[in-house]
Parts: structure tokens; C-alpha cells; sequence
């Protein structure tokens, strides 16, 4: 197979597993990420891989590729509500100069282009669970709308290049998703209190513990995901895993999990923070013959292991990085 797909978002923990699974495959892959959130070391075992480049580039720019695309997989965002509270309008610009960008550069290559939406489309549900036909329920001026809004955006633009250009377009809904090569301390619940668990802190729940999640592990993601983008669907589909857990059941199993003898401590909840969430994947069972695999048990297993092999410094960072470079902008 000599089939090019362009992954943007590369160094970060969802686009650098995309890198690995479409090398698997035989792809050639080009990766480009300009760093604002992506990490170098997630992609330094692709170093001396004959069929992965690298562009560091910042995708809200006109972005030039000399080689021919089969496809483009939409992966460049902020996507913990720690980052893009700190870089608001570059959150913004990624999902709409960006994605933008990225669906003329499909265009010219007359490639097919998957974008990365979020079950954050759906805001804070007024149903449950989720389904690809419902709206949403989100605050466009609220703190988070920032993210909430450009992935809407990025919806709707995919959606008008698909019907007026004849693009070939995919849109995947991504729910939780956890694994290795998640950062420590990006605010999300998982690194969160595993990273507290490692360093003997209590566990902070915001909240009363009561708001669920739905967690995903990496591989079953990525699957769905590789599924969708060869498949004949051009509408949004749900890729998460269905089995909700309310935060507080979700502390005392890290708790058990970890042998942690650390209390749960309790903070106000921040503003717009989903209660509910949990997908509805009927479709992506239907149309791409698709369902998560590895139950939470064993993910968090793999992703404990994950964090326990950390240095002292990742460890105990507990900032990722300064922005102030990208907000001068």
C-alpha cells in the first residue's frame, strides 16, 4: 500500500496513536502539529521510521503539502478544558481557520478528510444518552463554549464543503477516551486522580461526585475511528464507550485500583461542566460493525502502569506549559 494520510494534531495522545495504527497498516503518514498542546516524546519512537515525516507547522496558517493525500485526519485542538480556558481564541481558530484550512487542502488533493468533533457538541445533555440527532444543549458565551462552539463550527463547515464541493467527508463524535501518552496534569479526570493517587494527594471530585462519564480506552477509539474514515458515512457518529460511571464510583475504584489510602475531597463544580454523559453507539454498531472491546477494569490497568513509569519531574508538573508565545499571536 502506498496510500498518504496527513495527521494534524500528530503529537498529541489521540493523533500520535493515529499515527501508529495507520503505519501499522502500511500508510505513509505525514504528521504536523505546531506543539501548543502535543508533546515531542509521543512521536520520538517514529524517529527512523522510513514511512512517518514530520512538519511542525500551525494548521490556522495556509498549510502547503508537495505530495500527493489519499486522506487527511483532522486532529490539531486543545481538548482539555485546563488548555482552552488558557488559550480561548487559538481554540477557536484551530477548529474553524483550521479546519478551514485543512478542507481546502482536501479539496485540491482531492482527498477524502475525517475532523475530530467531541461529545462536547451535546453540552450539558438534556438527553441521555446521546444520539447523532440531538442538538445539544450548550452555552455560546459560557467559559467553555470556546471548544463546544468551534467543534460545532467545524461540523457545520465539513458538512457545507461535503454538500457543496462533493467532498468526500467524516465526522467522528469522540467521548472520553484514556490511555498512555495522556498528560498528567491536563485537568481531566483520569490523569487527574491518578497523578493524585501517585503523589499520596487526596482525590479532588468537583461537584457532589454525582455527574457520569463514559470511558473509552485508546485502541477501541482509534478502531472506531479507522472504521469510520473507510466507510461510505459522511454524517457525525458517536465513538465512545456506553458504560457510564458517576465520578464518585469512579474515585473509589481508582482508590481500590491504586492502593491509595487517600481521602476524596469535594470543590465546587466549574461552569457548564456536563452532568451526564454517555453515548448512544447504535449507528457506529450498525454502519461500521463497531463496538468498545476493553472494559474499563483493564484499561486503567494499562494507563496506571502508564503514569506509575513517570520520572519525578512529569510526575510532579504541575504545569504543561507557558502559552504566552501562542496568545502574543
Amino acid at each position: 500500500m502506498n496510500k498518504t494520510v496527513l495527521i494534524t494534531g500528530a503529537a498529541g495522545f489521540l493523533g500520535s496513536h493515529l499515527c501508529d495504527r495507520f503505519l501499522k497498516e502500511g500508510y505513509n503518514v505525514i504528521g504536523m502539529d505546531n506543539f501548543i498542546t502535543g508533546d515531542k516524546k509521543n512521536l520520538a519512537h517514529l524517529k527512523n521510521n522510513s514511512k512517518f515525516s514530520f512538519i511542525k507547522h500551525d494548521v490556522t496558517e495556509f498549510i502547503k503539502i508537495e505530495t500527493s493525500l489519499d486522506y487527511i485526519l483532522h486532529f490539531a485542538s486543545p481538548a482539555s478544558p485546563i488548555d482552552y480556558l488558557k488559550i480561548p481564541i487559538q481554540t477557536l481558530k484551530v477548529g474553524s481557520l483550521g479546519t478551514h484550512n485543512l478542507l481546502g487542502l482536501a479539496k485540491a488533493k482531492n482527498a477524502r478528510i475525517l475532523i475530530a468533533s467531541t461529545s462536547e457538541i451535546y453540552g450539558d445533555p438534556l438527553v441521555h444518552p446521546q444520539t447523532e440527532d440531538y442538538y445539544g444543549n450548550v452555552n455560546t458565551i459560557g467559559p467553555r463554549g470556546v471548544y463546544d462552539e468551534a467543534k460545532r463550527f467545524q461540523e457545520s463547515i465539513t458538512m457545507a464543503y461535503h454538500r457543496f464541493h462533493g467532498l468526500e467527508t467524516r465526522i467522528v463524535r469522540i467521548f472520553n477516551t484514556y490511555g498512555p501518552r495522556m498528560r498528567l496534569n491536563d485537568g481531566r479526570v483520569i490523569p487527574a486522580f491518578m497523578g493524585q493517587a501517585l503523589r499520596g494527594e487526596d482525590l479532588t471530585i468537583f461537584g457532589d461526585g454525582s455527574q457520569t462519564r463514559s470511558f473509552c480506552y485508546v485502541d477501541d477509539q482509534v478502531e472506531g475511528i479507522y472504521r469510520l474514515l473507510l466507510s461510505d458515512y459522511a454524517l457525525p457518529v458517536n465513538i465512545g464507550n456506553p458504560h457510564e460511571i458517576s465520578i464518585k464510583d469512579f474515585a473509589e475504584e481508582i482508590i481500590k485500583l491504586t492502593g491509595t489510602t487517600q481521602k476524596v475531597v469535594y470543590k465546587e463544580l466549574p461552569i457548564n461542566d456536563p452532568l451526564q454523559r454517555q453515548p448512544d453507539i447504535t449507528l457506529a454498531k450498525n454502519i461500521l460493525n463497531w463496538q468498545p472491546k476493553i472494559n474499563r477494569e483493564e484499561g486503567m490497568k494499562i494507563t496506571f502502569n502508564y503514569f506509575k513509569n513517570l520520572n519525578k519531574e512529569e510526575l510532579y508538573k504541575s504545569e504543561h506549559k507557558d502559552f504566552s508565545s501562542f496568545n502574543s499571536k
